[in-house]
């Protein structure tokens, strides 16, 4: 699909479901990684995040067209356009848009594995999990303000 008729698409169906026009732009955005799409307050454009097509379907790039459109017209007219306003979940509700969209597999949303650091204080005992590396040179204790020693990575 091209963005040309992710466009057509978002016209055709803000014109159908919403009774109203559609008058900015709708394109596929290849930077957007654990969503579905975006609505752009300040431009009033829509992106939309390829992935989500290609790996559910046309039915699923529906969905989200339709979740961006509730906060397009919403936000045109001045309503509530946000996830926790009535007027937003209203809306959702009347047209089936769907409140999240499908989630992507693992591999395209994170590439590497969580890395999880273990640290200890060579003073008090205080143990700390942190998922960056600290600096033991630089950083002490919070609790007693002894040295730091790292005792071991693992991978989540």
């Amino acid at each position: 699909m091209t963005n040309e008729e992710l466009q057509s698409l978002t016209e055709e169906i803000s014109v159908s479901l919403f009774h109203k026009v559609f008058k900015h732009s709708a394109y596929f955005n290849p930077r957007l990684r654990t969503t579905g799409g975006r609505y752009m307050l300040s431009t009033h454009n829509i992106e939309i995040n390829r992935h989500y097509y290609e790996e559910h379907g046309f039915d699923e790039l529906v969905g989200i067209i339709k979740h961006e459109l509730c906060h397009y017209h919403l936000h045109i007219e001045g309503k509530g356009f946000k996830h926790r306003d009535k007027d937003f979940r209203e809306l959702m509700k009347m047209v089936g848009a769907p409140r999240h969209c499908t989630p992507l597999k693992e591999s395209i949303k994170r590439n590497n594995p969580l890395k999880v650091y273990f640290y200890k204080c060579t003073n008090c005992g205080q143990g700390y999990q942190r998922q960056r590396k600290v600096n033991t040179n630089r950083y002490v204790c919070g609790k007693c303000g002894g040295k730091l020693e790292g005792l071991m990575k693992t991978a989540k």
